[in-house]
């Protein structure tokens, strides 16, 4: 296997731009593409899956909801069966968003939790979850069949030569060039719908590599204390800002938000220590928080991602790494991971 470094741009991305084209040919937008994608590169997320967290309405009465669409195995397992048992057994009613920092996160959780502006006596916390650790940020590399996607011959030529693929192999389907390093991880793909790195290749290493999630826009994690504290997964928080990636590994992503993020993101920012709010009225409170496969079935939202195997999506990553829509005059010939958005989609009922 080439000992090249392989990153999500130069793994995602078509990584050399377009030649110049004649001036009557034009090309799609991303939005274009996925709008042209096939029913059959859709796949549905299980409700067991979503978890649907409903905010008191906002000051002009105006209800919100967030959706939250859970990792999959074997990612973060431990934490993710917890946030089903916090919110099956009630745990999540009536807490509050008690943390908004400019650029970073909103945080979620009980709000005498460890919180710097709180003083009262935090909820106790409800029986059945499972111990967390840290070693679990991470899992092995043979988990998602790395190693063996990465020694096939057709991708190790793809990245010897700069010249991308897309593999019909339904068990990790990537596309794979040669070119710019990710500078926090040695590669980084797109994996079943998620936004993956590795350290697969460093040499030595390779037979002891990781995979892990990785602080996109609107992934959801688990608030901590110090190590070797994980923490359960009774504090959640999500990304608002530029992609945090040194928090990768050091910490556990459990998710994603799917639908209104919109709800989180324009929150006021908190003026105490790491954006907690001083003044308690501040707080928004979260009144509700199911599983969607607990809810009446004519409440549970459907929701939808496009297959990240498929020939639709590995035309989208190319249009976001080479931008030739009329707007831009200039392929950018890479992009990073975390700008190679999954497409999510809702579906009618």
């Amino acid at each position: 296997m080439t000992k090249h470094l392989i990153s999500l741009a130069a793994m995602l991305a078509l990584a050399t731009p377009a030649v110049a084209q004649e001036e009557a040919e034009t090309f799609p937008g991303p939005g274009e593409i996925v709008a042209g994608a096939s029913a059959e590169e859709w796949i549905a997320i299980r409700p067991e899956d979503l978890i649907v967290m409903t905010l008191a309405p906002d000051a002009m009465g105006e209800k919100r909801k967030v959706v939250i669409q859970l990792m999959p195995a074997p990612f973060s397992e431990d934490w993710t069966a917890n946030i089903r048992t916090f919110a099956r057994s009630g745990w999540f009613d009536d807490i509050s968003v008690n943390r908004v920092q400019d650029n970073y996160v909103v945080q979620w959780g009980d709000a005498n939790y460890d919180n710097p502006e709180s003083d009262g006596e935090p909820k106790s916390l409800p029986e059945g979850l499972v111990p967390t650790d840290e070693a679990h940020y991470t899992v092995p590399a043979e988990a998602i069949g790395l190693p063996r996607l990465l020694a096939d011959s057709s991708r190790d030529r793809a990245l010897k030569t700069d010249q991308p693929i897309v593999t019909a192999d339904a068990t990790a389907g990537m596309i794979l060039a040669n070119g710019l390093t990710d500078p926090y991880a040695q590669l980084s793909l797109p994996y079943k719908g998620w936004p993956l790195a590795s350290d697969y290749g460093q040499g030595e290493n390779e037979a002891t590599a990781r995979v892990w999630p990785v602080h996109c826009y609107g992934m959801v994690g688990v608030g901590r204390n110090l190590t070797p504290d994980a923490g359960t997964g009774a504090e959640l928080y999500t990304v608002i800002g530029h992609a945090p990636r040194h928090l990768d590994r050091n910490i556990a992503l459990v998710g994603r938000i799917v639908e209104g993020i919109e709800h989180l993101s324009s929150l006021p920012r908190g003026k105490g220590q790491l954006g907690f709010y001083e003044d308690e009225s501040r707080r928004t409170s979260i009144l509700t928080v199911r599983v969607a496969a607990d809810l009446p079935e004519g409440e549970q939202p459907r929701f939808e991602y496009l297959d990240t195997e498929g020939e639709t999506f590995a035309r989208y990553a190319d249009a976001r790494a080479n931008r030739r829509d009329p707007f831009f005059n200039i392929p950018a010939g890479g992009v990073d991971i975390c700008n190679i958005t999954i497409p999510v989609r809702r579906v009618g009922k």
